[in-house]
């Protein structure tokens, strides 16, 4: 039976109304409504789509309970999932906003959905989830930039018992895509020009580890372990220091580098450099980044998630082989001029020396992006949020060149 928001209702409340009064105090419930429309106008020569175009709405219901008493409290969260299909057609699908049929023409469904538990199990400051996770790591970043979020299966530690340290290890064995309803095993991105092989088309086991340490409320390190079975081996490294240069006035140095080699069915070997600067002054932020692939391939993640990498922004990751790639931002919050909620961020970022491959000329590539939001601070219609993104990308000799909008409208409401 395909779930439902009322379904999910029941089983937290089933669970809760059986639960010591701690599990019952501590628990919370939030649906969150998102109306997405997105357009996508591919403009190179030969495309064999012209556009992709699709408009749908999306509950997201999350449901976390408190802990029961005793040396080992214990406590479960739910998360409920559906998507309702407002406009598509065969020939403008494939956004990612909805599930497609199997068969050809691959037309999007009506709605699609699935519903999420997670055990969890808490002593002292370590805490144990088992089930439906969404992992916010370096190695690993659950994404969720369209109507539904992608989420994990497996079990993740998380510990906190020595002040400023926070270790995260875990396991993963299935990933639902953010246009999906059913469990599967996890792939690797290959999009681009990245040169990645491998005789495995898909792996059951990805095992990850993060030790991050805040030194104080401006320094923080991190060292990241992820390794995608049959595919890689990843190790990472962070550091971020916020440096106050006086009244409204800070630097942001954010330094990424990253390791990966191949898991004897691939032909992974990359080294990424990444480093962002940051100049905030009142509502202002002028940010420069540099990012540098080196190897025999480009940098490897899991396939549907984010990539922890200084230039993965919304179209593109600048991470091909061999990749040179740099970003200049600007960012304002209106707040400075008395409108809190409303926000402004345009960035530009150009990549080259590609490697396509013996004989071929160089890639070379470029993205334009431009984010407008508000959201509604007050009244009837406090927590409203009104998003247009904007992005333009541009390819020499691979890839595609496109035109991309996107309306997101978002409202949050707490339920207890």
């Amino acid at each position: 039976m395909k779930p439902t928001l009322f379904t999910l209702f029941l089983a937290g409340s089933s669970l809760a109304t059986q639960a010591h009064a701690d599990f019952l105090a501590d628990s919370k419930a939030k649906l969150e409504l998102r109306n997405f429309y997105f357009n996508r106008d591919y403009r190179q020569a030969g495309a064999t789509q012209s556009m992709q175009e699709e408009w749908a709405q999306g509950f997201l219901l999350r449901y976390e309970s408190g802990y029961t008493d005793g040396m080992i409290g214990v406590g479960v969260d739910a998360l409920g999932l559906l998507g309702v299909k407002l406009d598509s057609s065969p020939d403008r699908a494939g956004s990612g906003l909805l599930k497609r049929e199997n068969q050809s023409p691959r037309r999007a469904k009506d709605e699609y959905g699935e519903m999420g538990l997670t055990a969890k199990f808490k002593a002292s400051s370590t805490v144990l989830k088992l089930g439906t996770l969404a992992p916010k790591l370096p190695v690993l970043l659950a994404n969720d930039s369209r109507l539904l979020p992608q989420t994990f299966r497996g079990g993740q530690l998380n510990m906190q018992e020595i002040k400023g340290l926070t270790i995260d290890a875990g396991h993963l064995d299935r990933v639902n895509q953010r246009d999906s309803s059913d469990d599967e095993k996890m792939g690797i991105t290959t999009t681009g020009a990245k040169g990645i092989v491998g005789s495995q088309a898909r792996s059951n086991a990805f095992d990850f580890a993060t030790l991050a340490y805040q030194w104080n409320e401006r320094l923080n390190t991190s060292y990241s372990y992820g390794g995608l079975d049959n595919f890689y081996h990843q190790h990472q490294l962070n550091l971020v220091q916020v440096l106050p240069l006086g009244e409204g006035q800070s630097l942001k140095s954010d330094l990424r580098y990253a390791r990966s080699t191949d898991d004897g069915s691939s032909n992974i070997d990359n080294t990424a450099l990444g480093a962002m600067f940051t100049y905030a002054l009142g509502g202002h932020a002028f940010g420069l980044g540099y990012q540098r692939m080196s190897g025999d391939t480009g940098f490897a993640y899991v396939n549907g998630s984010d990539a922890f990498l200084v230039n993965f922004v919304q179209i593109g990751d600048f991470a091909n082989r061999d990749e040179r790639s740099w970003q200049a931002r600007y960012d304002y919050n209106f707040a400075a001029l008395g409108v809190p909620g409303l926000t402004f961020m345009t960035r530009y970022l150009s990549g080259d020396n590609i490697d396509l491959g013996a004989g071929k000329p160089e890639g070379r590539e470029w993205e334009r992006d431009t984010d407008i939001g508000y959201v509604v601070q007050s009244g009837p219609l406090k927590s409203v949020g009104l998003k247009w993104r904007n992005a333009t990308v541009r390819t020499s000799h691979f890839g595609n060149d496109l035109n991309e909008n996107r309306l997101i409208l978002s409202y949050t409401l707490a339920l207890w």
